[in-house]
């Protein structure tokens, strides 16, 4: 049956209409929102790249947990910045750690708030890149995963509600699994970065985070941006190794791939909004060339309509403060 029939514009001619049969609903329930914390004392440093976006001492958690709070966003990713970087990122799993720290005090000011913590070693490392280097600056993936089972075992111990995996190490779900369980920790579940692209569309975030490889690429253990199939290898088999929720990063140059993500394994999906993807509209914005909330708003609800049930992102804040008003 098609025209004169079928008029789909019928079902599009009040707001209220419109309401009744929207298919993708967006709250601030489905936001995640990156923090950066920093060592030291009295700090709210801005990123300048990322406007609005700042880094934190643990001491000035309470005003971005607050807000938190009173915009009902259920859940925080914590990156840390630490005082000593070295070659191994050994203040990585340190029991006083800046991320420990940030564990505790956001627990105490907002118990419900679910604390999820990067574990990685590009923070920590002082040459920039994600594990141990061999002589001749290659990561080595192996010797990768103790450190990384030794980061997140000192976020459980400081009282995580889960923990990330950001490296793109081969095996690294799997060895951070293992680590929990024999840890006493069975009960954490684990959020892995699956889907991970080697982007252009990092370059903020690495300002926010210090974490910008001192020479070098990480093209040998992030994913090639042309690859469509292996991006549903690297999912399955972090699922095997115990995954619990995947991540498809970038988001908005990845949509395709959050969807064949969500309709292959039907398993609880995450996408993040990174930070170029977020610097961009605030540069359009900014110069009048975007309505901000208009924009941005469509960007994330496209993400959730592509298949993902929860959206890591910068713009957390400002989205759920105009979803609510």
């Amino acid at each position: 049956m098609a025209f004169p029939s079928q008029r789909l514009r019928r079902l599009r001619s009040t707001p209220t209409l419109r309401n009744m049969v929207r298919e993708t609903w967006l709250t601030s329930n489905d936001f995640i929102y990156p923090l950066f914390v920093v060592y030291g004392e009295n700090k709210r440093i801005p990123v300048a790249s990322m406007p609005g976006v700042f880094q934190y001492s643990v001491d000035r958690l309470l005003e971005p947990v607050q807000q938190l709070a009173e915009l009902e966003i259920p859940a925080v990713l914590l990156f840390g910045i630490p005082e000593v970087k070295d070659a191994l990122g050994t203040s990585a799993w340190q029991n006083d750690g800046v991320v420990q720290q940030a564990i505790r005090e956001i627990k105490k000011l907002s118990p419900q708030t679910i604390v999820i913590t990067d574990v990685c070693m590009c923070e920590y490392t002082d040459h920039g890149h994600c594990g141990a280097l061999d002589e001749n600056g290659q990561v080595v993936n192996d010797i990768t995963l103790d450190l990384l089972a030794r980061e997140a075992l000192s976020h459980a111990k400081a009282g995580c509600d889960m923990v990330a995996p950001s490296d793109m190490m081969d095996g690294r779900v799997g060895a951070i699994r293992k680590a929990l369980d024999e840890g006493g920790y069975a009960h954490l579940p684990i959020m892995a970065y699956a889907a991970k692209y080697s982007s252009a569309l990092y370059g903020p975030f690495r300002d926010a985070a210090e974490s910008a490889p001192q020479f070098g690429d990480r093209k040998t253990y992030q994913m090639d941006g042309a690859n469509r199939l292996e991006s549903l290898r690297e999912v399955a088999l972090d699922i095997e190794e115990g995954a619990d929720i995947v991540i498809v990063k970038p988001a908005l140059a990845y949509l395709d791939i959050i969807r064949e993500v969500k309709d292959t394994f039907k398993y609880p999906t995450a996408a993040y909004h990174v930070s170029g993807e977020y610097a961009m509209l605030k540069a359009a914005a900014s110069n009048g060339w975007l309505d901000e909330e208009k924009a941005t708003l469509e960007i994330l609800t496209s993400i959730k309509r592509a298949g993902a049930d929860m959206i890591i992102t910068y713009a957390a804040l400002d989205a759920a403060r105009w979803l609510k008003g």
